[in-house]
């Protein structure tokens, strides 16, 4: 029988907990889920992590938290790192850095997923080698688990498209997170591995990227810094849903999921 497996594109802020918080619960019954891996650098006021935040993120249902480079914007992260070796920042960071670089963890029919978060190297901070981290990873990850999903954090899409054909054959899945924007090109590459370029964001989409779009305008026209505050209008769920075969690791289909404020209340109320 097929792992289902749901990845939660970039929560942003208090309207993306909530959705989550919302419809999570239902969808782990509905779909049948055996494991929920989430991106959340930006659950926290839009960048960072805190300790309430990841709290109710836990509580609605997820099981592995990805992160990306807003890491370590909030404090509470390095306490969060010695309470749960489920929370994984870029595996490409130096060695020495807080937190866990990737998690074997236990799905709900006993599958173990391995799970790891690289950070790409171009218009982003300097990183290693996306590709020579996987391999590192992969190593050490290869006789503990056959499923494996990797969160791709990274602005440009050649970086993310790249690494899904490095890792084609080797990974269950190459699932794209940071521009927020969801891409429609999810697909299984040749040796399959599921793959799309980014999942999207999960959170206010009136908006630019998560945030109020007055304060994005008036900063570009005046060049006068402004406090980009997340907005609050129209919020969905972005990710994408996996199936992936337990036993050789081969992803089966990927579904690319966009929930609205329509289909989300339908879900609530059905």
């Amino acid at each position: 029988m097929p792992l289902k497996i749901l990845f939660i594109g970039d929560v942003v802020g208090s309207p993306g907990r909530k959705i989550v918080s919302q419809l999570l619960p239902r969808l782990i019954h509905r779909w049948d889920l055996g494991l929920v891996i989430c991106n959340a650098e930006n659950a926290a006021g839009g960048s960072g992590l805190t300790i309430k935040c990841h709290e109710e993120l836990v509580e609605a249902g997820v099981d592995v938290f990805t992160l990306g480079d807003h890491v370590y914007r909030k404090d509470e992260v390095f306490t969060l790192f010695e309470r749960t070796d489920r929370l994984l920042r870029p595996a490409n960071f130096p060695l020495d850095s807080p937190g866990e670089e990737a998690a074997v963890v236990q799905a709900k029919d006993g599958t173990m997923v391995g799970v790891f978060t690289l950070l790409g190297r171009t218009f982003m901070r300097p990183v290693d080698c996306t590709l020579r981290a996987a391999d590192r990873v992969l190593d050490r990850l290869g006789p503990l688990a056959k499923v494996i999903v990797v969160d791709i954090h990274a602005e440009a899409t050649s970086d993310k498209q790249l690494l899904g054909r490095y890792l084609d054959g080797r990974v269950s899945a190459v699932l794209g997170t940071h521009t927020h924007v969801v891409t429609a090109d999810e697909r299984i590459l040749p040796r399959g591995t599921a793959y799309q370029t980014d999942v999207g964001m999960t959170g206010p989409h009136d908006s630019i990227l998560g945030r109020r779009y007055d304060r994005v305008l008036a900063a570009n026209l005046s060049f006068v810094p402004h406090y980009f505050e997340v907005a609050t209008g129209d919020p969905r769920l972005n990710g994408a849903l996996l199936e992936v075969d337990p036993e050789t690791g081969e992803a089966l289909s990927i579904k690319r999921i966009a929930i609205d404020q329509d289909e989300a209340l339908k879900l609530m109320t059905n």
